[in-house]
């Protein structure tokens, strides 16, 4: 890991076109590796739109193999700009049998790991069990290792909770990276939208400071229909605001909830050993007093 890392964020609307939308994630991509960036992130589900606010069986059509177009065109542009990319597919791993996950795709490497989303929702308007199976990794929530260094690769709603992140960290993760798709009904009080943007937002950096590492988000922006919406109202407004905090949860930079744009900063990874040494939560926890974690609730 070098004691410099320029990281970048791609925030996008997307439309039900994939090769529009992977276009104009590959001139994000450019205008940020031209930039200096060694690792980007793309949001979740980048090549087409949110199709899981509805049941459908069709938009099992979507869904590709893990070395399919998605992966075959991001694993060029990072080979020709010499970069380490984290994109999202639909993947399709057998017939009834498909998941939402990352990809990790390293330089002349090519695709080197992949997570598939642990815990997936069921809510009006995100009906993702519907699609997603939850990842069955032999070693579940194990980084990945790059050129970079090692990356804690989750998704979206694995975004809400702290045992995800914190194995993550047990296991040596650096950087702790969330590609997203997460959004207001329109229908909600202003008062109550605010107050789930800044949970989502504090939950992420609260993962940064009890764990003392950075922490990467890139969520999509703009409206999406529902397919059954009966109003103009039906559907999802993606609420952006992807940004990159360091391992005390300070904001280093952050988007707007409307705009398609891009987001670099640098991160010094010399900080997260620095912020450890002050703040040694590792250090003292009570691993002998956690053994109720592993029930679903105590009665």
């Amino acid at each position: 890991m070098k004691n410099t890392l320029k990281v970048g964020v791609v925030q996008q609307c997307c439309n039900d076109n994939q090769q529009d939308n992977h276009n104009h994630s590959e001139s994000q991509i450019r205008k940020l590796a031209k930039d200096g960036a060694q690792l980007i992130l793309l949001q979740e589900l980048h090549s087409g739109l949110y199709f899981c606010q509805t049941e459908n069986t069709d938009h099992f059509d979507q869904a590709e193999a893990l070395d399919g177009k998605s992966a075959q065109h991001f694993s060029a542009i990072a080979l020709e700009l010499d970069i380490v990319l984290v994109i999202s597919i639909f993947e399709k791993r057998s017939a009834g049998l498909y998941h939402n996950t990352a990809l990790v795709i390293d330089k002349h490497l090519g695709v080197i790991g992949k997570y598939r989303k642990m815990h997936i929702p069921d809510d009006p308007g995100f009906y993702e069990k519907f699609y997603f199976t939850p990842g069955d990794h032999q070693n579940p929530f194990l980084p990945i290792q790059t050129s970079v260094g090692k990356l804690g690769v989750l998704v979206c709603w694995d975004q809400w909770y702290p045992e995800a992140a914190r194995l993550m960290a047990l296991k040596g993760a650096e950087i702790l990276l969330y590609p997203t798709a997460i959004g207001w009904d329109l229908n909600d009080e202003s008062d109550e939208q605010i107050r789930q943007q800044n949970a989502w937002q504090i939950i992420q950096q609260s993962h940064a400071v009890a764990n003392g590492v950075p922490v990467v988000v890139a969520n999509r922006v703009g409206f999406e229909k529902s397919e059954a919406a009966v109003d103009d109202n039906d559907g999802i407004k993606f609420w952006g605001n992807s940004f990159i905090c360091g391992p005390q949860g300070e904001i280093l930079v952050k988007a707007d909830s409307e705009s398609q744009t891009t987001l670099l900063a640098d991160l010094d990874m010399q900080r997260s050993e620095n912020v450890r040494r002050i703040w040694p939560f590792l250090r003292d926890r009570r691993i002998d007093a956690y053994n109720d974690l592993t029930q679903r609730f105590r009665d």
